[in-house]
């Protein structure tokens, strides 16, 4: 393998060594390996929401808040999917290898993700380390941003028709002024986010990350379209910047290294080298 010839595995390797502390950053390939669908694309988001096709709805017009006033059904139907998705999903042995790493570490790790799936948390990472900085669909919040409230999802259980990508059971509403609940997941031309609970998340990570003084970042399936999680991490490499991706996968020299490959294959590959 190329990146076995040009030493690029040992260097990163080294890097995971001598830490003491781990930053991971991760995007939406992160996923892939344990079965959540790749919206990379209108194709691809038309292959797992066939039913959107007939609406002719893109991704960025059905993540979008416009959709829950003029369609609710179909905007929870579309959510409500993937709460339940997200609630089934299995995280891959990749998230394993990462606890694993950060274990050895004087000062473990710590998470930044643009994924709104919980998978972190559920894979057994403190959720005082992760910071969403695109917020969770596991939590809901008033469509009419009448309170800077954020409540949990755990009661809602969706009923989805497959068929039509449309909610058939209730839609959950605020419990302060009645209206309609949405998730709390910042979508696309969405002004009404609450964004409180992560600007939290963000000023935790950041006193944390402050302690360490040889950090090693992990960036798992972070695109550029949406270059947020690439730039985050890449603002505290200090050219120990590991960057996992089946894609995009190019590195400056002067941020680290770069493996083209999925999650679990890499950090496979990587775990067989230390």
């Amino acid at each position: 393998m190329t990146d076995l010839r040009d030493g690029k595995l040992e260097k990163a390797a080294a890097w995971l060594r001598e830490a003491d502390g781990l930053l991971i950053t991760a995007g939406a390939g992160m996923g892939v390996d344990s079965g959540l669908p790749d919206f990379r694309g209108q194709d691809g988001f038309w292959r797992a929401y066939p039913a959107l096709r007939h609406h002719g709805f893109s991704f960025e017009d059905t993540a979008n808040p416009a959709r829950f006033a003029e369609h609710p059904e179909l905007a929870w139907g579309f959510y409500g999917h993937r709460l339940k998705l997200y609630r089934e999903t299995v995280p891959h042995g990749g998230f394993a290898i990462l606890r694993r790493w950060a274990d050895r570490m004087p000062h473990g790790a710590f998470v930044f993700t643009s994924n709104v799936d919980g998978q972190f948390q559920k894979a057994g990472f403190p959720e005082h380390r992760v910071h969403e900085c695109h917020g969770s669909i596991l939590a809901l919040q008033c469509l009419e941003t009448c309170t800077d409230d954020t409540w949990s999802a755990t009661d809602f259980h969706p009923l989805v028709n497959e068929a039509t990508s449309e909610l058939e059971s209730p839609i959950p509403h605020c419990p302060r002024c009645g209206a309609l609940a949405r998730p709390n997941i910042l979508m696309f031309g969405d002004w009404g986010w609450v964004g409180l609970p992560y600007e939290k998340q963000q000023q935790r990570l950041a006193s944390r990350i402050s302690t360490v003084s040889k950090l090693v970042v992990v960036e798992v399936g972070a695109g550029r379209a949406l270059p947020t999680v690439r730039r985050f991490g890449e603002r505290f490499s200090a050219q120990r910047l590991i960057r996992i991706n089946l894609r995009e996968s190019t590195t400056s020299p002067a941020h680290g290294v770069g493996f083209e490959a999925t999650a679990v294959a890499a950090l496979k590959m990587l775990d067989g080298q230390l």
